[in-house]
């Protein structure tokens, strides 16, 4: 077996928030979640079946449950078998792989970098591009979005991101270093390629929808302590409302972790998220999260980058702390 004392655990997810914000997602070799979301389509096209309607909810239940127990447990063994390959060779490469690989978990300078192609055609008034980059990082129809609701949904994404993309990959990598860590990020895109309320996808990607809410639910809460230190050290934000906001929006968001994050950032600016969206079409009703105290701007962009920052930073900031306390 691979164990990892808490403290090399916690040296390597230091390097590996810092490789992220400096370097990012690689292009080069192919990005392991690609490689894992094309074996999740490989396994799809075997198990479901061609005739959705012909199937019934518990054999598509079934299938979707060998889907996901297959993809976690194949990324887990690869990843692992890797590992202990690499400490064959030497200790310091099996660190040094360890903590790449850590890194491709988590997206905080992706996470920016998304937002900020949102963000600069729509500080220019360049509207369309605005909306086209919007359109890449939401489900939602984009063509006809105003700068608040260009806003809202930038703002959304990142606050929701900030627990899959930073918090839980982080908190999985530490309990079980990038084994754990890519399990998480395994089941995560299962959710997000498979896990889908809609015909094709409500019993076979049942499991792979609640497993990603049980891996994300205790991340989630820590999530909202995280911005709520964040808020408080940030000059215009509220850390008490972000408080508040979170016990009484949180649990009207459909989603049991979403609310969470995006209820502490809509307090925490004083703006409202949630609203009526468009599906192909068709308007749905997302709960509204935190007080209208003002009209939503291009700027809170920028805010809640910062608050993304901000979180990386305090769990950086608190490994180096129990680091130092352990060696002086």
């Amino acid at each position: 077996m691979l164990f990892y004392s808490w403290q090399e655990s916690a040296v390597m997810l230091l390097a590996a928030i810092i490789i992220d914000i400096i370097i990012g997602d690689p292009r080069w070799p192919t990005h392991p979640v690609i490689r894992i979301g094309q074996w999740i389509s490989w396994a799809e096209s075997r198990l479901l079946p061609s005739d959705i309607n012909a199937a019934s909810p518990g054999s598509l239940r079934r299938r979707g449950v060998v889907l996901t127990v297959l993809t976690l447990l194949i990324v887990f063994s690869v990843m692992w078998l890797l590992l202990w390959l690499a400490h064959q060779i030497h200790p310091w490469i099996g660190y040094a792989i360890n903590t790449w690989f850590i890194a491709t978990t988590i997206a905080i300078k992706g996470l920016k970098d998304a937002a900020m192609k949102v963000y600069r055609p729509l500080r220019e008034g360049r509207m369309d591009e605005a909306r086209k980059y919007v359109g890449y990082i939401v489900g939602r129809d984009t063509s006809k979005l105003d700068e608040p609701e260009i806003t809202r949904a930038t703002v959304e994404t990142v606050a929701e991101n900030t627990v899959d993309a930073v918090v839980s990959p982080l908190f999985y990598a530490l309990l079980g270093a990038a084994p754990l860590a890519m399990l998480y990020r395994a089941a995560n895109t299962l959710d997000s390629m498979v896990g889908y309320k809609n015909e094709k996808y409500l019993y076979f990607g049942w499991a792979s929808a609640r497993w990603d809410d049980v891996m994300n639910w205790f991340p989630a809460r820590l999530t909202g302590c995280l911005l709520v230190c964040t808020a408080a050290l940030r000059q215009g934000c509220s850390a008490a409302r972000a408080a508040r906001a979170i016990r009484k929006f949180a649990r009207l968001h459909p989603s049991p972790n979403s609310g969470i994050p995006e209820s502490a950032v809509a307090g925490a600016l004083g703006i409202e998220l949630g609203g009526i969206n468009v599906y192909h079409g068709r308007t749905s009703e997302r709960a509204r999260m935190g007080w209208p105290l003002r009209e939503r701007c291009k700027e809170d962009i920028i805010v809640t980058v910062h608050m993304l920052y901000g979180v990386s930073f305090l769990i950086a900031g608190g490994l180096m702390c129990a680091l130092c306390w352990t060696w002086l």
